[in-house]
């Protein structure tokens, strides 16, 4: 699978590369900021060719993707950690204020790979630190989830919530229905309908097919 990453790159998100970057920018202005104030380090879980790392303004930003095409996407100041994410970091403990992920937990090949990799993300956190996780709820995606080929492990916000409580975590905020399955086309769409949408829940409940997921690393552990 890993050979074939630079092919389904291209073949998804070449055509939408443009109407992409403009989903995130302004989701990243109008939502995600809100977990960016008064923060240093982030890293981007599966940052892919950086649609959201790309747009955050802190000193420093690390991206984990095995994609090779990755590094000539992301912004020069991005650090890429080219490795898979459920084996150590090369980070050290308590180094990152967020981990972000978005619609890439379901492609790793086992449960164990997702729990490594949420107990990566746990071990580099600072204590009050975020981890915020998006991505497509099998519950209401139904069998579209499938129509990825490297779909792999079947999630909602319930089993994840799970799985990061297991691992330590705190939860803060979990949101079955949040986004659209897919926000991106080829053609941009108008950045004042997006708003608009994050403005109005009761949209969510409607066209929301993607879980929004926030867990904290508690300050002391008992």
């Amino acid at each position: 699978m890993e050979d074939q990453l630079p092919a389904q790159y291209r073949r998804r998100f070449e055509a939408e590369l443009s109407s992409r970057e403009v989903v995130w920018r302004v989701l990243v202005d109008a939502w995600f900021n809100r977990y960016l104030v008064g923060i240093d380090a982030v890293l981007d879980l599966g940052c892919g060719w950086g649609a959201f790392i790309n747009q955050v303004d802190v000193s420093s930003r690390y991206g984990i993707d095995l994609n090779p095409e990755a590094e000539r996407h992301l912004d020069p100041a991005v650090k890429l950690i080219s490795q898979p994410a459920s084996e150590p970091w090369p980070l050290d403990d308590g180094s990152l204020d967020l981990v972000f992920t978005s619609n890439f937990l379901e492609h790793l090949g086992s449960r164990d790979e997702i729990a490594a990799a949420l107990a990566e993300s746990f071990r580099c956190l600072r204590p009050d630190g975020r981890m915020v996780c998006l991505g497509p709820d099998i519950r209401y995606a139904g069998g579209a989830y499938w129509d990825f080929f490297d779909h792999v492990i079947p999630l909602t916000e319930r089993s994840l919530v799970e799985a990061l409580e297991i691992t330590g975590f705190r939860l803060e905020q979990s949101i079955g229905r949040f986004l659209p399955y897919t926000m991106s086309r080829k053609r941009s769409p108008r950045p004042f309908l997006i708003r608009c949408y994050l403005r109005f829940p009761p949209a969510w409940r409607l066209m929301g097919k993607q879980f929004l997921v926030v867990v904290s690393k508690p300050a002391t552990t008992e």
